[in-house]
């Protein structure tokens, strides 16, 4: 059976995924694309050699009786209907993150997908496939340093563009750890707390970088992350977990060590694309694989994009705050309970 897609959404992260699967993922196919800008999705489909039908929107492509799946990577705040429609149709939904712009906008997507009685939606965490996390997984699953106690995480860009805001430091960059920290320790946030140490020279003034939150779940563990997107350095993604008997850390990316100009030194990644490369390929993978033998996705949840949203709000809260803000989560629903993570 080859799953076939509609694209909505032909930019960069819509056109690098139907890269993949055109040329490396298997059983996939791309049958169908949108884009705002209807050039976009004309040039997506000529550089491909799609033998796919350009629709004018979202609602057109997701009629289609030819599309099984829907890949949803439009622009953020259009996410929302466009899931919720392909649910009303009974379509599988690869969305990219956000899974909607609001808490209440994803608990919506949720009760859609209850109601339809069926996992139909798989959200765009791709950091759960990475192999170093899933290691990293294994060793808490495992027991292999007991109890977790705290966390110590970073996310350093070299640069960012100049419409990269205060806000977006949450939205756009701590909603990867948000989730994939859920994910390790299998534990809700409780709290958060935004601190600014002082702001580095290279950030422009509209800016504050870099950025610290202080997390705590409801089993105690504290979680401190950095957000730093103007360290010049590198790409750089770390993560430690402090347990009761042992330390783990996320493993640095492979890459060769040099001897030169009495150096010892390794390169260092200018590239999120690159860092994840892999894990976007797995997680697109692992959707196509999940519908073709179990007949439903088995990836993030629309309950896990809930949990993502409630929680970047209140990291926004505590950004003008700057007091420790509740993270309050509504009951996870049994829908959601017997779900086999990643």
């Amino acid at each position: 059976m080859t799953l076939k897609f509609g694209v909505i959404g032909t930019g960069a992260i819509g056109s690098d995924h139907i890269r993949r699967i055109t040329n490396t993922l298997s059983g996939g196919k791309i049958v169908a694309v949108t884009d705002f800008n209807k050039e976009a999705a004309k040039r997506v489909v000529e550089d491909f050699n799609l033998d796919a039908v350009i629709y004018p929107d979202d609602k057109a492509l997701i009629a289609d009786d030819n599309v099984d799946a829907v890949l949803v990577t439009s622009w953020g705040p259009a996410h929302e209907p466009s899931v919720l429609a392909a649910i009303e149709a009974g379509k599988y939904v690869f969305c990219e993150k956000p899974l909607a712009t609001t808490a209440e906008g994803c608990m919506r997507i949720v009760q859609a997908e209850m109601k339809h009685g069926k996992r139909l939606v798989q959200v765009g965490f791709m950091r759960r496939y990475d192999n170093g996390y899933v290691q990293l997984k294994e060793a808490i699953d495992n027991h292999y340093i007991g109890d977790p106690l705290m966390i110590r995480c970073a996310h350093r860009n070299p640069t960012v563009a100049e419409n990269y805001s205060t806000d977006m430091a949450v939205s756009d960059t701590l909603v990867h750890e948000i989730d994939v920290l859920h994910w390790l320790i299998n534990d809700d946030y409780k709290s958060v707390q935004a601190i600014f140490p002082k702001k580095t020279k290279y950030a422009l003034n509209h800016l504050q970088d870099p950025q610290i939150y202080i997390l705590e779940t409801v089993s105690g563990i504290i979680i401190n992350v950095e957000v730093f997107v103007n360290c010049r350095y590198g790409y750089d993604i770390r993560c430690e977990v402090i347990g009761e008997e042992g330390i783990v850390s996320l493993p640095e990316v492979s890459s060769i060590i040099s001897r030169k100009n009495a150096k010892l030194s390794t390169n260092i990644l200018m590239d999120w694309k690159q860092r994840f490369i892999d894990a976007y390929n797995k997680e697109l993978q692992d959707f196509i694989d999940s519908i073709q033998k179990n007949g439903e996705p088995k990836g993030p949840t629309s309950w896990d994009g809930y949990i993502a949203a409630v929680t970047a709000d209140a990291c926004l809260k505590a950004q003008q705050t700057g007091e420790k803000e509740i993270i309050q989560l509504a009951e996870k629903p049994h829908f959601y309970e017997n779900v086999a993570l990643k």
